[in-house]
């Protein structure tokens, strides 16, 4: 007599045998839903800022125990790095006319450490610094952002000036992962160390809620093919043609 599958096994063997695409929506639908169970379950909103700023701060700090360990910044973007600096500066300024609080530190944590890993890629690691692989232009997304920033922004009671740098360092984060992801298509192969730093800056924005549907489709495709080559115990993540 044929056991009986429990319901469990029987929904994870159906979304085995669904394709890519399919299972990057599952992913994102179940991400909507356990965002809305978040807000529901926890009262002040400020603290999932505080946990994606933390996860940030965390994905940088693999960063930088792969480029000491390693010594090698191969596959990483530089540009993403710029930009991630670019984007925390202005929020750092933000922060400290508008709102000076935990997140002023942890915004000064990490553009240190973000620095830091622009400052190796640069100078000390350059040699293995893929260059022609990190071909995605910057001013695609820094004159986009800041334009549409001069349109729309909050209708705080803040100056028109600093109210305009709030929205451009939003819409600039929501996006500054796109080269790092460009590299990655790039190659197809992405190491141990990069994979979680690109994951880490998945479950950030998805905590943070800034933007959140438009990094899920992002990284949806990347976060199935980092958990399904955790799960699956690969040390090397490879990523099928165009799948970022």
């Amino acid at each position: 007599m044929k056991a009986t599958k429990s319901p469990i096994r029987a929904v994870a063997t159906w979304i085995r045998r669904q394709p890519p695409k399919m299972k990057a929506f599952l992913a994102v639908v179940a991400g909507i839903a356990a965002l809305l169970f978040l807000k529901m379950v926890v009262e002040d909103h400020d603290n999932l800022f505080v946990a994606a700023e933390a996860v940030h701060a965390l994905g940088t700090c693999v960063l930088i125990y792969k480029l000491t360990k390693e010594k090698a910044c191969a596959g990483l973007s530089l540009k993403s790095q710029e930009l991630t600096a670019i984007f925390l500066a202005v929020r750092l300024y933000c922060s400290f006319v508008m709102e000076y609080d935990i997140h002023t530190l942890l915004d000064t944590a990490t553009l240190g450490t973000t620095l830091w890993v622009i400052y190796m890629i640069r100078f000390k690691l350059r040699s293995s610094y893929m260059q022609d692989k990190d071909n995605f232009g910057i001013h695609y997304v820094v004159i986009p952002c800041a334009v549409l920033s001069l349109f729309i922004h909050p209708t705080t009671s803040h100056h028109s000036f600093n109210r305009i740098c709030w929205a451009f360092c939003v819409y600039l984060e929501a996006i500054s992962v796109l080269p790092q992801l460009r590299v990655m298509q790039n190659i197809e192969i992405v190491e141990p160390f990069t994979a979680h730093y690109v994951f880490a800056l998945g479950v950030a924005r998805f905590l943070s809620c800034a933007h959140w549907v438009i990094q899920t489709f992002i990284l949806a495709d990347f976060c199935y093919y980092y958990v399904k080559s955790l799960v699956g115990g690969q040390l090397v993540m490879r990523l099928p043609s165009g799948v970022v």
